[in-house]
């Protein structure tokens, strides 16, 4: 058995039913991924539209991406017509609307993530918990034309202080209900992607759905 596939099986082994596994396939090549699909593996996590762009055609068709990285709106139309399965990294309001007016034209409906800022880094992207609530809250949603909803995104401080790690984590858990509470109506409003190969298994214990693992299933990354 080749490296990736038992790197997969041991990541595997940790996740429990009900939480997915988005295998971090950005900087690795086109062979690793095949390797990693080989190996049963089907949802891949990329960070930049080219380098997307490049594996889509590369790989089976039946491979759901998502995209996890910081996206810029001039790049937004190249991404929705590669049609990612799900854009975890919404982070502003601005590219909200701009993935809508794009997916609308497209004539297709988006699934996307809204990226919360909990991390203690100012370079992190994503609406803080107060923005992110005052949105809902707002019912600024109710205007999306092309664009659906999905859930919440966020990273957590990087530190080796698991305990703040942890806290961060069941701050965005707790947003995410709050946010069901006050707009009972959102419909699909069910996911939570958090966790990365370091800290994924405390990112299940505070409620993740999905969690984003690369460095343990593919080793260090070919910047």
């Amino acid at each position: 058995m080749d490296t990736i596939a038992r790197a997969l099986d041991a990541v595997r082994a940790t996740i429990p039913a009900g939480v997915e596994l988005v295998a971090v396939s950005k900087f690795h090549p086109v062979e690793a991924l095949a390797e990693a699909y080989a190996a049963g593996q089907r949802l891949f996590g990329e960070s930049r539209v080219q380098e997307l762009a490049v594996k889509v055609p590369a790989l089976p068709a039946d491979i759901s991406w998502h995209f996890i990285g910081h996206l810029q709106t001039n790049k937004v139309r190249q991404l929705i017509a590669l049609r990612p399965a799900l854009i975890e990294s919404v982070d502003s309001e601005r590219l909200l609307r701009a993935i809508d007016a794009e997916s609308e034209r497209a004539g297709i409906v988006s699934r996307v993530l809204m990226q919360v800022h909990v991390a203690q880094e100012e370079t992190k992207f994503g609406l803080t918990p107060d923005e992110m609530l005052a949105f809902f809250t707002s019912r600024a949603y109710e205007s999306l034309r092309a664009t659906h909803i999905c859930g919440l995104m966020a990273m957590a401080s990087n530190t080796d202080d698991m305990t703040r790690v942890a806290a961060d984590f069941a701050r965005v858990a707790a947003l995410k209900t709050e946010i069901q509470q006050a707009c009972p109506d959102l419909r699909g409003f069910d996911a939570l992607s958090m966790g990365m190969s370091h800290d994924y298994s405390l990112a299940i214990a505070a409620g993740a759905t999905l969690v984003r693992v690369g460095s343990a299933i593919f080793g260090d990354r070919s910047y």
